[in-house]
């Protein structure tokens, strides 16, 4: 691995640093070499997961441009080439996206032409000799570059080829380009999510990329295991394709939408703040002009709820109460019970009161209010990590989410931040192909790749 020295870092994880300062022990995925041809979310996500295990990734960056091409010089303008998530959003005074650097951390970054044949063939070699590969082009377009599985598989046939895509690699809309946004309408996740009557409402984020990520770094664990079976029977290929579809990690995660359908002919429907059949579990107003969430469903938890906020009386007037079945018909009498109560109290007040009596309730946060709690940086959820050096003019420390699940004897953690446009190109080359410092100067002056301009200020 690079060293610390050379990538001039350092982790400082609030609260428990003391889990990263245990004996050191192998991390989960140390040794893995993981090639990563994703941009923007889905891929890059599932490869910064990866990466909290320690393994060896490396980050292809489509590069073009002469060796006196300014563009390079990343301290005078943000980059145009490279992945796209490097300059999406705010920008930091060293043109580059705290985003990337958080999604990027733990990678290193090659920096390499893929348009040109001679580029294509560096990264087959690197394919050749990697573990793990991830890509999230739109289908067929590996294939087209001569980098498709079967490209590599005579090669390298424990290669572990995880391929994100809109609607999978195969079926009739497999060659469509596929956002996130519109493959969440597809699995069924846009439709319930909003008001009733209202249009369907998009989050603030791209929840289907994320989940996607989530998929396949799920298939690349499940293929590692599964290696190692195939290989105990002696299989000629050990490796596999994993085959992620945005819209059926949206489907993955939509619960009883399907079988309800199917046994009853019922189509879920949008509920705004509320769950279909679940009663009382909701948004409430406080006093001070915040909201909590209250989850008073269960049985036994409702009683308790209602006795809190004094309307015992909305749980002994008969067996409408008794159930969550039957609640269910009264849910504007209990939801207008609970708002009356909360809203003459503030946030705090709320949750003093219901936590007394072990009511699962909390506040809405925002990201101060994430980055400055308690007990998440007692988890050591909230990581500070070093972008750069004092002596390049950056060295200022930045927030990223820590590392979660959270293991006990092998914890996942952030070595460096995610890294300058083709700072580990030479590097690349040289360690893992066995190329010459001629090679790749050679490399370099013809725009075959690139390492960025170390004395750009």
């Amino acid at each position: 691995m690079f060293s610390r020295n050379t990538l001039s870092f350092s982790v400082k994880v609030l609260g428990i640093s003391k889990r990263f300062n245990a004996t050191k022990v192998t991390k989960p995925l140390e040794g893995i070499r993981v090639l990563e041809l994703g941009q923007l979310i889905a891929g890059p996500f599932c490869g910064s997961i990866l990466g909290g295990g320690k393994l060896d990734a490396h980050k292809i960056n489509y590069c073009k441009g002469s060796k006196q091409d300014e563009r390079w010089q990343i301290k005078i303008e943000p980059p145009k080439i490279g992945d796209p998530l490097r300059i999406w959003r705010n920008l930091d005074s060293d043109g580059q996206s705290p985003w990337f650097r958080s999604m990027a951390r733990n990678k290193k970054s090659v920096c390499i032409d893929l348009k040109t044949e001679e580029g294509r063939r560096l990264v087959k070699r690197l394919a050749e000799e990697s573990d793990v590969l991830i890509e999230n082009f739109k289908p067929g377009t590996m294939e087209k570059w001569g980098l498709g599985p079967e490209d590599i598989y005579p090669a390298n046939p424990k290669l572990i080829y995880t391929r994100i895509s809109g609607y999978g690699q195969t079926g009739p809309y497999s060659k469509r380009p596929g956002y996130a946004s519109v493959c969440e309408g597809m699995g069924g996740f846009r439709f319930i999510n909003g008001h009733p009557g209202q249009p369907p409402v998009r989050p603030n984020m791209s929840l289907g990329d994320s989940l996607a990520g989530l998929h396949a770094t799920l298939g690349v664990l499940l293929s590692l295991v599964a290696k190692n079976k195939l290989g105990q029977n002696q299989a000629e290929r050990t490796g596999q394709v994993v085959d992620v579809a945005i819209y059926e990690s949206m489907l993955n995660m939509m619960e009883s939408v399907v079988p309800e359908y199917d046994r009853f002919n019922q189509i879920r429907q949008p509920s705004g703040t509320t769950l279909t059949g679940i009663v009382p579990t909701n948004t409430y107003p406080c006093k001070d002009g915040k909201h909590v969430i209250i989850g008073g469903n269960g049985d036994s938890i409702y009683v308790r709820l209602m006795n809190a906020i004094g309307r015992s009386d909305l749980v002994s007037t008969g067996e409408k109460y008794k159930v969550n079945s039957d609640r269910v018909k009264e849910q504007a009498a209990i939801d207008g019970a609970i708002s009356a109560w909360t809203s003459e109290r503030t946030t705090d007040e709320v949750l003093e009161v219901l936590e007394k009596v072990s009511v699962p309730a909390g506040k809405i946060y925002d990201a101060k209010d994430i980055v400055e709690d308690e007990h998440i940086n007692a988890r050591g959820m909230i990581e500070n990590i070093t972008v750069g050096t004092k002596e390049d003019g950056r060295g200022w420390n930045l927030k990223v989410p820590g590392m979660s699940p959270v293991l006990n004897t092998t914890p996942g953690s952030t070595e460096w931040a995610g890294p300058d446009l083709g700072a580990h190109t030479n590097e690349v080359l040289k360690d893992i192909l066995g190329l010459s410092n001629q090679e790749i100067e050679e490399l370099n002056d013809n725009g075959i790749t690139k390492l960025v301009n170390k004395e750009a200020k």
